[in-house]
């Protein structure tokens, strides 16, 4: 590499001995031509030269602007003054290996001079420097080469990213930007337009293949995918074009990444128009997307609408003037000015063989200015540019070495970054401590004009100087796509999922090819694409459209549906049937069927029917702290309270009918008193229990998520189970005891057995409450309490209907059977006596008969029912 101070002893000897000479040689290497004809060695005598086909003007113009460039220099007094630059340019033909064989030739020299000098001095065995190569992997060949050398290599148009390795390739430098940004924001632009499927056409070489190695890096982080990536050199064979072509019509994609050559694309594109591949939206690499041949060469308009990224726009004074001087081509050697100046003009230097085939005679004094060909076209001055900032890089770095003490006592050597100048044009040169410049790009949109040219449009800019968001800069109004529309393409492998599903990948294929499924109930997702769907909280819900959720509907029985209305009617009426008998029996309290049946008792049962009607009010609306406590005390008390009464009136029955002789003191034990303290003590234990139950773990709202899916249950939750099932057991037991007294006494007079109804009612009562258990278990939601208060209602009707309206049957409708005598039951009488008699029966009969006898009042003071 170059460096600011000389290194060694020897260095200094050699330097200078260099400077006495005035000249410095630097090194060119320009592909001329873009290929060679094949051939077959044979591997028994010595290689011939290639022979170097398709002239390449654009090489010949990078080859002008060095010299131009030179000429600079020499013509100046402020750099390298009093010294000249003398150049040696060869022309590789594309070719990796004679890339390789010019490097060494232009490392290679060892003619001796003689200088007045007390020093012997040998002319320096390599060049200063050399400018070249134009592709990447001749570029890597000739850095391997010279590198352990440090002969620096200025390269202005080798853009791969494997060049940045200082390991590797100590003494390499560019004046163009390395590919690791190109791809990185061609990947970048894909992104931006949202085109996550798209194909990929790579030059088979370090270009083609580091470029589109990083393309694809970066474009799976950005989430884009490659439907399918092929290689390409301008020297494969047919079947390999052929095989490009039919993957490109066997695919879904519509954006096509070109990482070509400029030489690559130009043997595609004919096959490309020739199979007619319209309607592809190009992304093309900085190689070819502002060639003017490559555009000239599209006469299908294949490339229309391209979008890509170039060197910024650049002006050099005096170059245009200087490549249209016939003076520096002429003084090129024979051979290639008279390729150069045939295929100008057309001519020929010397007649063919034959005189059917001699074209226009060659004179050597054509004039340049009516040519229409690409040697005249400017369009490439940002890569001259390239090479012009190139030359003048290493005259800055010598400049400096001249510029350094004499005595040489420093060994440091130059760092690419050091260098740092500006040219005329104002345009500052700098390298990073890679060897590589500021990356920036234009953004080139190909658009069509009238007359059937085509424009290379800047919308753009792309800066790596600048933060992420801001790198990109488009102006998508003024862009042109395929088959000159106005709308932005699609390539996409499927299409987005709308909010409300998820992303599923499908099987074997890449990420961006999915289906999308919809969230399940009670999930959302409010994204476009989204890879999962987010559960609702469990006071939420999904919408329709499971792209929101919204809060779940609180449901509970409440009195203004259908069913609490009907179970609040129901209750209703019960009260009223059971408020209508106390009426009746007020009323009627004197007479013989009303006192018979212990009208105290009875009127209290009344009472407590109609509490157990009114309680189930309570399990209706919405729960609250304190009715979730009140409906389940209220409950158990009343049906207590109601099955205590039923209970002191069979106890009361049986014992009356069951007195074994007169005299007996079963009236003393079983009194009014006694009656009332029986119900009571029953009453007392429930309500004991509802508070052991209310102090240690009372009943409160809970809010159930589970029952129903996408609704809140509003509930009662038990607190404490055992006391809920104390409550429920208690009376139970109070039912079972009352239904076994009833059936004992289930035989006893026709007339008073009120026992019969008894049972009959504690039957209905228990098969209720037997069938409520698995129903209330197996109901959802607010069924669940519908089923509770339907069994409290129903139980509470049996009781009633059974006990009740048989006696106001009698009232209202027989009054005439409303008497003691027929209360007594006469026929029964005479049957008991009879047995009596014949020693068959009972003693209770016998003691009713007596009883009867002497006092016709007996039900009244019994009161029993």
């Amino acid at each position: 590499m170059l460096r600011s101070q000389c290194a060694d002893r020897e260095e200094i000897l050699r330097t200078h001995c260099y400077l006495r000479m005035g000249i410095l040689y630097w090194g060119g290497m320009f592909s001329f031509h873009t290929s060679w004809k094949d051939r077959r060695d044979s591997y028994m005598n010595q290689p011939l030269p290639l022979q170097c086909t398709s002239l390449n003007f654009r090489d010949l113009q990078f080859a002008q602007a060095m010299l131009f460039a030179i000429e600079e220099i020499n013509n100046s007094t402020d750099l390298l003054p009093g010294l000249s630059v003398g150049y040696k340019i060869y022309d590789t033909c594309g070719s990796v290996a004679r890339s390789v064989g010019v490097t060494l030739a232009l490392a290679n020299g060892n003619e001796n001079v003689s200088v007045p000098s007390k020093t012997s001095c040998t002319k320096p065995a390599y060049v200063q420097a050399i400018i070249g190569e134009t592709s990447s992997s001749p570029t890597i060949a000739v850095a391997t080469v010279i590198g352990p050398f440090f002969v620096p290599v200025i390269s202005h148009f080798a853009t791969c990213a494997c060049l940045s390795d200082k390991t590797k390739y100590p003494s390499f430098l560019r004046t163009i930007p390395s590919d690791y940004y190109q791809s990185r924001a061609l990947a970048h632009l894909v992104k931006y337009f949202r085109w996550t499927w798209v194909g990929a056409i790579r030059s088979n070489n370090d270009y083609g293949n580091n470029g589109m190695a990083t393309f694809t890096e970066t474009a799976q982080q950005l989430g884009v995918c490659l439907e399918y990536s092929v290689s390409f050199f301008r020297t494969d064979p047919y079947a390999k074009i052929q095989r490009i072509l039919d993957i490109i019509k066997a695919s879904t994609s519509r954006v096509i990444v070109a990482f070509l050559s400029r030489a690559d694309l130009n043997v595609l594109l004919p096959e490309f128009s020739y199979h007619n591949l319209s309607g592809y939206q190009w992304i093309g690499s900085e190689s070819w997307i502002f060639d003017s041949q490559t555009a000239e060469m599209d006469i299908h308009h294949i490339l229309n609408g391209s979008i890509g990224l170039s060197i910024p726009k650049a002006h050099i004074t005096g170059l245009r003037e200087f490549i249209l001087d016939e003076k520096p081509l002429k003084s090129s050697n024979n051979e290639l000015f008279t390729e150069v100046w045939e295929t100008l003009f057309s001519c020929k230097f010397k007649e063919l063989k034959s005189s059917a085939d001699i074209q226009r005679e060659c004179t050597g004094h054509e004039d340049m200015t009516g040519v229409q060909n690409s040697f005249i076209d400017m369009s490439l001055m940002p890569l001259f540019n390239n090479v012009y900032k190139g030359v003048y890089a290493v005259a800055h770095a010598l400049h400096n070495i001249l510029s350094c003490n004499k005595t040489c006592n420093k060994t440091v050597q130059l760092d690419p970054f050091m260098i740092h100048f500006t040219t005329k044009e104002g345009d500052e040169v700098h390298f990073n401590e890679n060897g590589d410049p500021a990356a920036k790009y234009d953004i080139i949109n190909w658009q069509p004009r009238e007359n059937g040219t085509v424009e290379f449009v800047t919308v753009g800019l792309y800066d790596v100087s600048l933060t992420t968001e801001k790198q990109l800069k488009l102006q998508n109004k003024s862009l042109i796509w395929a088959r000159n529309s106005k709308q932005v393409p699609v390539s996409v492998c499927s299409e987005k999922c709308r909010p409300g599903t998820r992303k599923v990948l499908q099987k074997g294929r890449p990420v961006c090819c999915y289906d999308c499924i919809r969230c399940a109930e009670g999930e959302i997702s409010n994204i476009t694409d989204s890879v999962t769907c987010v559960r609702c909280l469990p006071e939420f819900w999904s919408n329709e459209r499971r792209d929101a959720c919204i809060k779940k509907e609180a449901v509970f029985l409440s009195y203004e549906e259908i069913m609490g209305a009907l179970l609040t009617a129901v209750a209703l009426f019960g009260a009223c049937m059971a408020i209508g008998v106390i009426l009746i029996f007020f009323k009627y309290r004197k007479t013989p069927i009303v006192r018979a049946n212990n009208s105290e008792l009875s009127f209290l049962l009344l009472f407590s029917l109609i509490l157990c009607f009114l309680c189930s009010l309570t399990f209706i609306g919405q729960p609250s702290d304190w009715s979730c406590m009140f409906r389940h005390v209220a409950f158990g008390i009343t049906f207590v309270l109601c099955i205590s009464c039923l209970l002191g009136k069979t106890i009361v029955v049986l014992m009356a009918f069951r007195a074994t002789r007169p005299g007996s003191n079963v009236k003393k034990w079983f009194g009014q008193t006694q009656q009332r303290l029986c119900v009571t003590a029953f009453t007392l234990i429930q309500v004991i229990i509802c508070i052991i139950w209310l102090t240690t773990s009372p009943p409160f709202p809970f809010k159930n998520f589970k029952e129903i899916k996408d609704k809140i249950t509003l509930e009662c939750a038990l607190g404490s189970v055992v006391g809920f099932w104390a409550v429920l057991g208690y009376i139970g037991l109070l039912a079972i005891l009352c239904f076994i007294f009833a059936f004992l006494a289930r035989k006893l007079p026709d007339n008073f057995n009120e026992a019969k109804f008894i049972t009959f009612s504690m039957l209905i009562f228990s098969v209720v409450w037997i069938t409520f258990i698995p129903a209330y278990i197996s109901s959802p939601g607010k069924f669940s309490v519908a089923v509770e208060i339907f069994a409290i209602l129903a139980s509470s009707f049996g009781l009633l209907i059974c006990i009740f309206i048989p006696k106001c049957y009698i009232i209202l409708l027989k009054p005439e059977n409303n008497t003691k005598r027929n209360m007594m039951g006469k026929k029964h009488i005479r049957k008991t006596l009879q047995k009596r008699r014949n020693g068959m029966a009972s003693g209770s009969g016998a003691d009713v008969c007596r009883l009867s006898a002497k006092s016709p009042g007996l039900w009244a003071s019994f009161r029993v029912t």
